[in-house]
């Protein structure tokens, strides 16, 4: 998640920062415009279709919870929680809702927002495959929803070295494009290797569910929309003498962030609750 550095102080998460149905659960064709050389299909290794009761919260053996504030280096407003009014089962989706209310996470300081961050850290990790999720966005003002992806040697290497692959960023003031990205030594934050995509006629990523998908080899990593392919990443794109850090195991991070540098703060506009709604997230790799 561009920008999305974790605060000081955290033991266990620092430097931690900064997923329905176009494609069946199975096996899938290679997609997009630009099929690769390897057409070996990609096959079902992982998915979460967030069955469970409504209410609940999302499966303990699948996912784990980043916690408290301190802006994340963004200036964020949010403080991260695991509770389920925070992060739920709804209808078959799991539904990360913004709330505002003043709240003290584990640093014991009152904030006036709260949400959830979810990730895969120390319960599933991969490398390379095509990494997808079908979701609803939310839509208001200083919202700042992502789907993304960090190196799981972060606690020994720290950020940027472990790389970073955004599948999916938006904020709010842009309610009709997200943002592909990649981050790495010498090509992190404002200087991370990115594209958009828009969506035509002024649809709204809030309105409808789309499906977000990275496809990711070695030395290539493709970026998707609704299958279809938005950009694609090589090494020779980054700076002469940066390291390419994407071939080695990753895992997933699903949140929504309130304020910050890049989206702005809430304003009057902004309606809390503000929800992402997350119909499956599904991780394929090559049979």
């Amino acid at each position: 998640m561009a920008y999305k550095h974790a605060p000081s102080g955290l033991a266990t998460v620092a430097w931690l920062f900064i997923l329905l149905g176009s494609c069946g659960a199975g096996t899938i064709a290679p997609t997009g415009t630009n099929p690769p050389a390897d057409q070996r299909p990609w096959t079902l290794v992982w998915r979460d279709e967030f069955e469970g009761a409504n209410g609940s919260a999302p499966d303990a053996s699948k996912w784990t919870f980043d916690l408290g504030g301190g802006g994340w280096g963004n200036n964020e407003l949010e403080t991260y929680t695991n509770r389920t009014q925070n992060a739920f089962l709804q209808d078959g989706r799991l539904v990360i809702q913004a709330l505002k209310e003043t709240t003290a996470g584990p640093d014991k300081i009152p904030r006036a927002y709260t949400s959830a961050r979810l990730k895969t850290l120390g319960l599933a990790q991969w490398t390379y495959g095509r990494v997808e999720a079908r979701m609803k966005m939310t839509a208001g003002q200083g919202l700042w929803p992502a789907f993304w992806m960090l190196g799981s040697d972060i606690t020994q290497v720290d950020w940027p070295n472990c790389g970073e692959i955004d599948i999916m960023e938006n904020i709010g003031r842009e309610p009709s494009i997200i943002h592909g990205t990649l981050h790495g030594p010498s090509y992190s934050d404002g200087a991370g290797i990115g594209s958009a995509y828009t969506l035509p006629g002024s649809q709204r990523f809030a309105d409808d569910f789309h499906v977000f998908a990275v496809e990711w080899e070695a030395n290539v990593i493709r970026f998707y929309v609704d299958n279809n392919l938005y950009a694609t990443r090589t090494p020779p794109e980054l700076p002469s003498g940066a390291n390419w850090v994407f071939a080695k195991p990753f895992f997933i991070i699903l949140n929504v962030a309130v304020g910050g540098d890049w989206p702005g703060n809430p304003d009057a506009s902004t309606v809390f609750p503000e929800t992402l709604v997350v119909d499956y997230v599904r991780v394929y790799q090559r049979q």
